[in-house]
Order: structure tokens, then sequence, then C-alpha cells
């Protein structure tokens, strides 16, 4: 009988590479708290219907990518294939938005039936941001600011910024009768894909990857020639800030995401060396959704984006892993049954005076080789060993696995001051975040 394997492109993350995952994701979560933002934890499935609804059925998601079932109740469910239509939902359903505006964040896996690669698997992991009822383009160039900041500090260089804005519904409604005429007029060069939208999205064909029709896309209209007044000037504004802040970018008029809600502003960070799968966050303004899965009342502002996990994790060991302190401090070697409980004991002790430390005590039985053998394959600093000598003298004994302390015996009162001495207690991350 064949050993059974994880489906493909949903992978493992093993102990060796969970600690950067984690100080990604603990640099990400500082920084949100840091600008007010209010964490919501989402459901990994929701009704079919929602991202019907909100991502729109003519997208490779909906129509190609979505993993959907029908439950014992003849129910259609999908796992989520992105965040933001769940986030509107549940912002929705529990009365979030009434009366108020709204920064919110989130963090799971998200689901696409996608041809694995790297950067692009079945399952992945994303950060994503959505805020609710801020009109201008404040907002938009906080989130920008925002995720600039995120990859500043997480020391991610080599990065392009790209800005566009697909202006307002009645500004897209013209721009789609131009592009219908001049993808008709070229109807012939198309693939299968981009004449399928023709008549239903023709802005996803400008979304096409194919590189035997990208001649034909750049010579297409452009969105931005076509944006009314009140799109105009929004731009402008957002620009206008993130020129104040710094931030260099690209207007790429040819960006138009990859999902259906977007109005206004969109954009993305993309990465120089990752290869096909280059943004690393991307997101856009979704004016329209909220009264969309309403189903009722005016248009409500809101703007979002997602931070890629696997391909920030990936930039981040790509310039070497970075120091995170996640080391075992020391291993308890026990020897008879009256050691082997004032072991238990002593670490508790140890955890309740020193909650960060590292501290594991030998199970499985064994002799004292047998265990000296466990602490040095546990990667310990210390050895830290009670036997009938400790116990009659409430000491004990410490031997350094890794460096040149000498070994001795101290009064077991004295442990915590010598472990936070020689560990640091309150020492801080390379970029001087407290990690203790």
């Amino acid at each position: 009988m064949q050993p059974i394997q994880a489906i493909r492109g949903m992978n493992d993350i093993l102990p060796e590479r969970t600690p950067i995952w984690r100080f990604v994701e603990e640099t990400i979560r500082s920084i949100l708290d840091s600008y007010g933002y209010s964490e919501i934890r989402l459901p990994l499935l929701e009704k079919t219907e929602l991202f019907e609804r909100s991502i729109g059925e003519v997208t490779d998601i909906v129509e190609k990518e979505m993993y959907t079932f029908s439950d014992r109740n003849g129910e259609r469910l999908t796992l989520r294939p992105e965040g933001t239509a769940g986030c509107v939902r549940a912002a929705l359903e529990n009365n979030l938005l009434r009366n108020s505006s709204l920064r919110l964040w989130y963090c799971g896996a998200m689901f696409r039936h996608e041809r694995p690669q790297k950067g692009r698997y079945r399952q992945f992991h994303q950060i994503g941001m959505e805020t609710f009822g801020f009109p201008g383009p404040d907002i938009d160039a906080e989130l920008i600011l925002l995720t600039a900041r995120i990859l500043r500090d997480l020391k991610i260089t080599n990065l392009r910024l790209e800005i566009n804005s697909l202006g307002s519904p009645e500004s897209r409604a013209n721009y789609r009768e131009k592009l219908i005429a001049y993808f008709s007029a070229h109807e012939s060069q198309l693939d299968e894909d981009s004449r399928r939208r023709l008549a239903k999205n023709p802005l996803r064909i400008l979304d096409s990857k194919n590189p035997l029709i990208q001649e034909l896309i750049i010579s297409a209209p452009r969105i931005i020639d076509y944006l009314d007044l009140d799109a105009q000037e929004h731009f402008a504004g957002l620009t206008s800030l993130l020129d104040a802040g710094g931030i260099s970018y690209i207007v790429n008029p040819f960006l138009v995401r990859g999902l259906d809600y977007y109005t206004r502003t969109v954009f993305e960070w993309i990465a120089d060396n990752l290869g096909a799968q280059a943004t690393v966050c991307a997101g856009g303004r979704f004016d329209q959704l909220v009264s969309q899965l309403q189903g009722q009342g005016a248009p409500l502002p809101a703007i979002g984006c997602a931070l890629g996990m696997e391909r920030l994790v990936a930039l981040v060991e790509e310039r070497g892993t970075p120091k995170m302190h996640q080391e075992l401090w020391a291993y308890v070697i026990h020897l008879g049954p009256a050691a082997t409980r004032a072991a238990f004991l002593m670490a508790e002790r140890l955890h309740d005076t020193l909650p960060a430390a590292r501290i594991q005590v030998h199970c499985g039985g064994g002799g004292i080789k047998t265990q000296f053998r466990h602490a040095d394959k546990s990667g310990a600093r210390l050895a830290l060993i009670i036997g009938d000598s400790e116990l009659n003298t409430n000491t004990i004994t410490i031997k350094d696995l890794r460096g040149d302390l000498a070994q001795k015996s101290i009064a077991q009162e004295e442990l915590p001051q010598l472990l936070a001495e020689l560990f640091l207690i309150n020492q801080r991350y390379d970029d001087g975040r407290k990690y203790y």
C-alpha cells in the first residue's frame, strides 16, 4: 500500500520554516495594530453564490479555479478563493458598517485550483486589509503607505509599485464600448478565452498573460483616457499623496486586476526576482460591492488589499533568515522517579517565572547517556541535570552543550536569574523590535 501524500499544490510548512513565517506574520500584525486596524477571523467555507456575485462569473477564479461542492443538504459551498467577499459578507451580516467607518484585517488560507508552480499554490496564505466608509483618496494612500512600511520593515527591496484607476461604473461602461469595438476589429487575433470574454467582460482581456496577444493589448484604448471628472480628481489626489509620502510608482494603464468588483484605484507591488508569480501585494477600491451583496442601499466606499505570505516569506529568506531567537534554551535530564517529579515541577516553575523560556523535559525513559544524546539532538544550549545529589542539596547541575560555560551546580532558586542573564531576557530583533 502506497503512503498517502499531500494534495498537489497544498504544502506542509515544516518546523524549520515556521519561525520565519511567524516573524513575517508578527511583523505585519504589529504594523497593522499601530495603524489601528482590527482583526476579524473569517470562515474557510462560504456559499458559492457569494463569490459568483462578487468576483464575477466571467473570471478565471469562478470559471476554472474554485473548489466548489454540494454538502449533505444540497447547498453549494466553496473554499474561499480570496478574502474580500467574505469580509464584506461578515461586516454586513454583523452590522459592522452601520453609521461608522471601519478598518479590518484578516489572515489565513485561500484555495484555487491552479497549476502549481513557484509562488502559486492551490492552498496559499494571505494577510488582507479592508476599509469601509472612506470616500477620498487619503485611505487609498494610507493602504499603500502601510504596505510600503511592511515591505520596508521586512527589508524587502527591488519592488515596484504599479497603480491605475478603473474609474466609476459609468466611465467603465463607456470604456467597455470602446474596448469591444477595438477587440472586435481584431477578433481573429484573439485567443479562445479572450473571444469568449469579448461580449461579457472585455476588461478581462487586458488581464490576459498570453504572450501572443500582448502587442494587441498594448495598442488597446487606455481606461485612464476615459475617466470621468470625479475619478480623475480622485486619482490625482492619490498620486499627490504618494508623491508627498516619497512613494515611487508607475502608472500602468493596463492594470485591471482579476476581480470584477474593483472600481477606481487598483495597485500592485511587484518583485523583480520572483519569476512569473511576481505580485507580492495587490488591491484596490470596491465601492459597489457592499450594495451589490446587500441587494439594496447606496454604494459604500471601500478599499482593500492582500499580501501573499508564500511570496513574502520567499523574499525574506532570499536575503538570509533573520535571527529569530527560537533555539531551545535548556533540556532537563532526570535520573530516578523522584528526580523525574522534581524535574517537571522545576520546569513548570521556570515557565511561570520566565514565560519566554524554551525549556524541554526529557520524556521516554532511558539512562544518562540516552538522555544526553536526546539533549544534544534537541539543539538545546544547556543540559539541566537532576539526580539524587541535586535532590539532596536542592541544586541543579548545568552543562553547556554548545558554548564554553563551565559545568557547575547552583541552587535551584538561582536558576531563573542565571537563565535571564545568559539568554538576555528583553533582547530584541535585529531591527529593534522587542521579542520577549
